[in-house]
């Protein structure tokens, strides 16, 4: 007998994989979000939509996938993430933004590398490549994952705060996209355009106002209001945000498998539930 997906209640639209910086492969997250019992869910990798076409393929008739991205953003200095959901991930012109993100990003990569060696860490790109596959988007944790998986340091937040972090002696800056240039190549491939995490960014409330107010002004269509390291009044407090802004809300775990271990897919630390009327904002 099929599966009723239509009876199924909840949604998770930010959702990682092993396409960059998560640990289950997009096959092993569309399992898992089965097992959930979801009625669907976004693949947002980083930069990258290279896990979405296999997540698809997985999910067959029991879950819906939704295709999406998060895109980093230098916003006078702070590093934002915008999400693009239910994107034409084969858009040419989409593409060829995304694989010079990519292109840059391993840049900055190697830039890491070398200052790793210099600290005598034996890790070279090879090694990254075969430990997290050669089309995985690498970012910071997959080194992180490398210092604590050698015995360098012992836990992934300690590989950040002494070598990986701003500031830290193997931190690279890399080029990013302008906020503006990122909801415009979402919005031309046929995406919503999201804040990611609003309060994740170290702002304070009235900063994350005039965030949103000029994001609103580039085109953003949405906030991800509901998240998992939200407390009840900064759900609260976005919800009201999106309203005053006529933005829409959705909302998001940001499983990333076991390089965060404490939020789980669907219920992000155990509270987090995400209604599927969300979805008509997007679909």
């Amino acid at each position: 007998m099929r599966e009723n997906i239509y009876e199924k209640k909840y949604i998770d639209l930010h959702v990682h994989s092993t396409a960059s910086d998560g640990t289950y492969t997009p096959s092993e997250v569309t399992e898992y979000a089965k097992e959930k019992g979801l009625y669907a869910f976004a693949l947002t990798d980083h930069d990258t939509v290279d896990g979405i076409e296999e997540a698809m393929k997985a999910a067959g008739n029991s879950i819906i996938v939704i295709p999406g991205i998060e895109i980093s953003a230098d916003y006078n200095g702070t590093d934002i993430h915008i999400l693009g959901l239910n994107i034409d991930y084969k858009n040419e012109e989409f593409l060829a933004q995304i694989n010079e993100c990519k292109r840059l990003r391993a840049e900055r990569n190697k830039k890491m590398i070398q200052k790793m060696n210099a600290l005598g860490f034996p890790i070279t790109e090879d090694i990254v490549n075969e430990r997290y596959g050669r089309d995985s988007s690498v970012t910071r944790a997959h080194f992180a994952r490398y210092l604590l998986d050698e015995g360098f340091v012992s836990t992934k937040e300690e590989a950040f705060e002494k070598y990986l972090n701003k500031g830290g002696p193997c931190y690279v800056s890399r080029v990013q996209m302008t906020p503006e240039h990122a909801v415009k190549i979402i919005l031309k491939a046929g995406g919503h355009p999201v804040l990611a995490h609003p309060l994740l960014y170290k702002l304070e409330k009235d900063k994350v106002t005039e965030l949103i107010d000029y994001l609103k002004g580039l085109g953003l269509k949405g906030l991800e209001a509901l998240y998992s390291r939200n407390t009840a009044e900064d759900d609260e407090f976005l919800a009201g945000a999106a309203k005053s802004f006529g933005l829409f809300v959705t909302g998001g775990s940001d499983f990333h498998g076991s390089n965060k271990p404490d939020i789980d897919l669907g219920v992000g630390t155990g509270n987090l539930a995400i209604g599927k009327e969300l979805l008509k904002n997007i679909l």
